[in-house]
């Protein structure tokens, strides 16, 4: 069965913006962002012909229920005199360059003129999204490749679901890693997705602000998960006396706390998040498959097409180099 694609639009969206160069005229507005995620796309159809396709959004960048866990989260890219309807942080928003805010709205319209459903959900970022429609997938046995250049989303990788991660941040789309149980293996020590999760909470993550546990680093932690298996296998065992109790053994044997994940998947509504469409219906109207509610885009439609051939005017842009969000 050909995998439901699921992208992390943001973070190609900026990608794109960062590496490909802006070819407009004096006085035109910019158009790298556009051009790049288009090009992105086209990419990843061709080369992965996946049945559907969906743009996952960050309603919200900056969760209010994250903040309240861990209030340094994210807070090194707050532009605080912004003002951002709706956004959970407080009514700050994200540091985004004006060359680049001026696209999303054309994105927005894109996505709308070719069939790509946004789903997004008040107060959730993308990253919610993606792991919410994962679950439906994995429900009916529908193989996923998610799109991202964000680490936190290899918790969600499972072999046997068929739930595979494609990494942009090194490759690009073009030779983007293929982040699959034996990947996790091999760079991180760990077989799972769900005890990726557990090392990335004993290591913490400075790029989202999220502490770890004092004194471990990914090497420790990846040690620790060798040995136990789980945080919660090692709380028990400091709990037992094993291992030693020293600064970090102290810090693991508090409940943790500073999980950012998102809520239940049963806590999301059944029908679409984002924009009211109803699970019963693709965007174009098309047939949904039977047993799966959905939200997909076929790969296949004449708009799709129509948008993602290649024009000799338009060269492809190489992959840019890895750039981090402002």
């Amino acid at each position: 069965m050909s995998p439901l694609m699921l992208l992390d639009t943001a973070s190609l969206y900026f990608r794109a913006f960062y590496g490909v160069p802006d070819r407009s005229e004096p006085g035109e507005p910019p158009r790298n962002a556009i051009t790049g995620l288009v090009d992105m796309m086209t990419t990843l159809v061709n080369a992965h012909r996946p049945s559907g396709l969906i743009a996952c959004w960050d309603d919200d960048w900056r969760p209010a229920f994250r903040v309240a866990a861990v209030p340094t989260y994210k807070a090194h890219r707050v532009a605080e005199e912004a003002a951002h309807e709706g956004d959970g942080g407080g009514g700050i928003a994200e540091e985004v360059p004006e060359a680049l805010n001026v696209q999303v709205p054309v994105i927005v319209e894109l996505l709308a003129s070719i069939g790509i459903p946004r789903i997004g959900h008040p107060g959730y970022e993308a990253d919610d999204v993606i792991g919410t429609l994962t679950e439906r997938a994995r429900e009916v046995g529908r193989p996923v490749l998610v799109v991202t250049g964000d680490r936190d989303l290899f918790q969600l990788v499972d072999d046997a679901a068929g739930i595979t991660v494609l990494y942009t941040a090194r490759g690009g789309v073009r030779g983007a890693d293929v982040v699959n149980e034996a990947f996790l293996q091999s760079a991180y020590g760990v077989g799972s997705g769900a005890a990726y999760a557990d090392l990335a909470l004993l290591r913490g993550d400075p790029s989202d602000g999220l502490p770890g546990v004092k004194g471990v680093g990914e090497k420790t932690a990846a040690k620790l998960m060798a040995q136990y298996g789980s945080v919660a296998a090692l709380q028990a065992a400091i709990a037992a006396g094993n291992p030693r109790r020293g600064p970090s053994a102290s810090a693991c044997s508090s409940p943790v706390t500073t999980s950012t994940g998102p809520p239940p998947w049963s806590t999301w509504p059944a029908t679409s998040p984002s924009r009211g469409r109803s699970t019963a219906e693709s965007p174009n109207g098309s047939p949904t498959p039977a047993g799966w509610p959905t939200w997909c885009a076929p790969t296949d439609s004449p708009a799709f097409r129509a948008c993602s051939r290649p024009s000799a005017s338009r060269p492809s842009p190489a992959d840019p180099p890895r750039r981090r969000r402002a």
